[in-house]
């Protein structure tokens, strides 16, 4: 199928689900014209400049929902670790720290353990980190029992453990490269 044919298809759906009647124009007339740099007669442009900057200022909001996170995440360094805690004023564990840094930033709910956490993401390669995403860790025998939040070069900002505080770690070091279950991706921070 052209790709002419697939943003025809593409904005049929798309009128449909909003609850529009789409345009009036036969079924074998292009409705619109890629590459062309005017709006066609139903008021669209997607011209091949116009596409690429779309698809430039998704991949802003990317990047600025995962600067975000990542300022968001720093200024919980410190608070102390706490079993089933998920604020910064009685402490974290590790899912507790990412459903308040999802929550508070973004105004995403997650669920409350690592593992359904894991449920309900994306999977991903390692290759493919970024930072926002979450790393899942077997820290007590069983998969995905440990999670964190990477940050770009290999580190990752968790609620380790009683006694501890929220902190940057580094991936590398060999306990957490042995107990490293995957990696997986929230939606908002999904590229075009």
């Amino acid at each position: 199928m052209s790709v002419q044919k697939l943003l025809v298809v593409g904005l049929l759906l798309l009128f449909h689900s909003m609850g529009m009647a789409a345009p009036e124009e036969p079924s074998s007339t292009v409705l619109l014209q890629v590459g062309s740099s005017t709006p066609n007669k139903n008021g669209f442009n997607f011209s091949a400049n116009g596409f690429s900057e779309q698809i430039s200022q998704a991949k802003d909001v990317v990047t600025n929902t995962a600067s975000d996170l990542m300022s968001s995440a720093m200024g919980f360094l410190g608070v102390p670790y706490k079993r089933g805690g998920n604020s910064a004023d009685n402490g974290f564990d590790c899912s507790g720290f990412v459903v308040a840094l999802y929550q508070q930033t973004l105004g995403l709910v997650l669920p409350r353990t690592a593992a359904q956490q894991a449920e309900v993401t994306r999977k991903i390669e390692v290759s493919e980190l970024q930072p926002g995403d979450l790393v899942f860790f077997n820290t007590m025998r069983r998969a995905f029992s440990h999670v964190g939040v990477y940050m770009g070069d290999g580190k990752f900002i968790h609620s380790p453990r009683p006694g501890g505080q929220v902190r940057v770690e580094d991936m590398g070091a060999k306990y957490w490269q042995t107990r490293f279950n995957g990696a997986r991706r929230v939606a908002p921070l999904e590229n075009p």
